[in-house]
């Protein structure tokens, strides 16, 4: 072959910070040196990967092709890599996970997979849907476990398991105590939500679209354990996820709303790119995620699951 390994590192770093400085800073080389390995990556074959606009380079037709083939070549050398020194084909494993996810399920089940494979190395990035979308779109994240909804053509979503949002307020809230609670009623009241692009506010949108523009939105916040506070002091109500919830109801420092005729349903979901290698670290994770999911009618069921599993393990290693 006319080109190395080395030069398809080199590209891809190039490729995905669009500058041969940041790309040489993340490779450990000069930037002298970077610059030289690409120049002669594209001569070899007489082409050209990218537009040159100053310091700034950017993929160009050809370019973008070339990127997620590179990047699952690059992935089956560390494969291989792997292999040679002993292990299992479990190289460094990238998971990305939107936010109630990633706070409340995602850090059991990277427990659960260190547990059963502990030299594997695994990085967790966690942030709201869109920008867990757009990090598995350019390859910064080999997969992504979201709870919101994406459309983006170069990514393959597949159903994960059923979630459920809950309208919630402090315990001696009047709604709480009401026996039947309308949409009037929700109109009346100040609102603390999670910020747009997140997949809670996706769904929450989309159940309150009838009268969502005469909804007060009081506050709008990234994380949801901030929304439980603001809502456990009485400054409002709140619509998250029932698993992030499960830990307030059964304490009693928060209650559900129970409102008829609200569906506040939705799904969780596994994304990746169409053209990402799936890694065995990838593809071992992904099956421990459906493993810990049979028999869950709901998200808050998974961790009763990785509860017992644990029991589990520790009785049989007690026997």
């Amino acid at each position: 072959m006319k080109y190395s390994i080395r030069q398809l590192e080199v590209f891809i770093a190039v490729g995905r910070s669009e500058s041969v400085s940041r790309a040489a800073q993340q490779l450990g080389m000069s930037q002298s040196a970077t610059s030289t390995s690409l120049a002669e990556f594209e001569r070899q074959f007489n082409t050209r990967l990218f537009d040159r606009a100053g310091k700034k380079l950017q993929l160009n037709e050809l370019g973008r092709m070339l990127l997620p083939r590179a990047m699952e070549l690059i992935d089956r050398a560390l494969d291989i890599e792997s292999l040679l020194k002993g292990g299992h084909g479990f190289g460094p494993l990238r998971i990305g996970a939107s936010l109630t996810i990633g706070n409340y399920l995602v850090t059991q089940l990277v427990g659960e997979f260190r547990a059963q494979h502990s030299n594997s190395e695994v990085y967790l990035e966690v942030h709201n849907t869109t920008r867990i979308v757009n990090s598995v779109a350019d390859f910064s994240l080999d997969f992504g476990l979201i709870e919101g909804n994406c459309t983006h053509s170069e990514l393959v979503v597949v159903p994960w398991v059923d979630d459920e949002l809950v309208v919630f307020a402090a315990p001696d809230h009047p709604l709480v105590h009401q026996d039947e609670v309308c949409l009037d009623d929700l109109m009346r009241m100040s609102w603390i939500v999670r910020e747009a692009g997140s997949g809670t506010r996706q769904t929450f949108e989309y159940a309150m679209r009838h009268v969502l523009s005469r909804l007060n939105i009081l506050m709008e916040l990234e994380h949801t354990e901030a929304i439980k506070r603001a809502v456990e002091a009485g400054m409002g109500i709140g619509c998250i996820s029932r698993l992030a919830l499960r830990e307030a109801f059964r304490r009693g420092s928060l209650a559900e709303v129970k409102i008829s005729g609200l569906d506040l349903r939705r799904q969780f979901h596994f994304i990746w790119h169409r053209h990402k290698f799936h890694t065995p670290g990838m593809q071992t994770f992904l099956e421990l995620c459906r493993v810990v999911t049979q028999g869950a009618v709901k998200s808050d069921d998974i961790l009763l699951n990785l509860a017992n599993r644990q029991k589990n393990k520790i009785l049989v290693e007690k026997n």
